[in-house]
């Protein structure tokens, strides 16, 4: 029994996982040298194109199609001095950093060992970033600097908490959309004192006036502390780059992605519409028309949700990947990452979610098998597609809807209120 147990800890799954990812990656080398189709992600080339022009002195925006801060190609300059699979060794271990990442919060969250262990395995051996971190994908690094936000805000590290929710904006725009809730959670009364002097808290905040409330609500020491020292972290990390990369330094990192129209076929609804109307004056409406649902949601669910971070963050990003106008693969790790933390906070029946799960991918492979007639048979399914595309929204609608609907807050966030 007690080998049995030992099998079933952190450090041996995180183990298991290292050496599952390292195989793909080996195997992956193999695939490419001797398949058509090769396994390795096209991305990872432009990262270390764009880590050979740095290692060269030059910009790693010489490398067209590259997106990302430089921080990143700087991170991968080993592609070109040590070896090429370095960048893939990197991100499989974020990989597991993620997955031993999310136990420590469960652990935090007051969830028994053995039950958190079982809960990362939704994440370390789940096939989706199994295979997109060995093909050298980054967003590991993202899953690791958004879990590690989450984790030092509740163990109330401030000012750690500001640093790495600032870096996790830097690498990628979308967790500001946490901003909102880190915020309202780490200024509320229940977070910033101990138990016993809640109540007397909240007597003397009703004892003063509205004005003055909402002047300590808004400079709450907490808050006014997590806001200078992200600021300060992100403004400060973009003003060295922007002095030394100029002007394309912010147009590929930020600029781009918050105008980026891709009018090609992906899981989005919007695609075929921004399709329709590329060109037209309509094009620019629409975009602006698509932010409106995701700030919506996100600012409604911070506010609502705030006290339950992880749910919180993992609605928002549901939601926003749901509604975003550009959808691939994988953004769905943007939400993934998060979901093994919300298994306690939702009472859902198995059978309702098996069903909802295998819906979820029946209507991802109903867009693939259109997909792969338009790309690579070259029929013309580009209403299959659109329609696949709404299909497939739809569903992801429903879920969130059910999702909302079965939870219930987390018994450590219930009895710390």
């Amino acid at each position: 029994m007690a080998d049995v147990k030992t099998f079933f800890t952190i450090r041996v799954t995180c183990f298991f996982a290292l050496i599952l990812r390292i195989f793909l990656i080996a195997y992956g080398e193999w695939q490419d040298k001797n398949m058509v189709v090769k396994y390795t992600d096209i991305d990872y080339h432009v990262f270390t194109d764009a880590a050979r022009h740095m290692v060269e002195g030059n910009s790693p925006y010489l490398r067209p199609t590259y997106r990302y801060t430089p921080l990143l190609s700087l991170i991968l300059t080993p592609n070109i001095t040590l070896h090429m699979s370095f960048g893939k060794a990197l991100f499989v271990l974020f990989d597991v950093l993620a997955g031993y990442l999310l136990y420590k919060i469960l652990c935090v969250r007051g969830c028994a060992d053995r039950r958190a262990v079982f809960a990362s395995w939704l994440w370390l051996f789940n096939p989706l970033p199994l295979t997109v971190s060995s093909r050298g994908n980054a967003e590991s690094l993202m899953a690791v600097l958004v879990l590690a936000t989450i984790y030092f805000v509740l163990v109330k590290n401030i000012s750690m908490a500001a640093i790495l929710f600032a870096l996790s904006v830097h690498f990628k725009i979308y967790p500001i959309i946490y901003s909102l809730p880190l915020v309202l959670l780490v200024g509320d009364s229940v977070y910033s004192c101990k138990k016993s002097e809640v109540h007397k808290l909240k007597n003397e905040r009703n004892s003063q006036g509205y004005v003055r409330q909402a002047l300590m609500f808004i400079f709450h020491p907490h808050r006014v502390k997590f806001a200078v020292v992200s600021a300060i972290t992100f403004l400060g990390l973009t003003g060295l780059l922007y002095k030394r990369y100029g002007f394309e330094f912010l147009e590929h990192t930020y600029l781009y992605h918050i105008t980026r129209k891709d009018v090609k076929h992906n899981f989005s609804v919007y695609f075929y519409m921004m399709y329709l109307v590329e060109g037209s004056r309509w094009s620019i409406v629409l975009g602006l028309a698509s932010f409106i649902p995701q700030l919506v949601l996100t600012v409604v669910f911070g506010i609502v949700y705030y006290h339950d971070i992880s749910f919180c963050c993992f609605v928002q990003t549901f939601a926003f990947v749901t509604f975003n106008k550009v959808c691939t693969s994988q953004y769905f790790l943007w939400y993934l990452c998060l979901l093994p933390l919300v298994v306690d906070s939702v009472s859902m029946t198995l059978r309702r979610a098996l069903l909802l799960t295998v819906t979820w991918f029946v209507s991802q492979g109903l867009w693939l098998i259109a997909a792969y007639y338009l790309e690579f048979e070259g029929m013309n399914t580009f209403v299959f597609v659109w329609a696949a595309s709404i299909v497939f929204f739809v569903i992801n609608v429903v879920i969130l809807n059910q999702i909302i609907q079965h939870y219930k807050m987390n018994r450590a966030v219930k009895k710390a209120v």
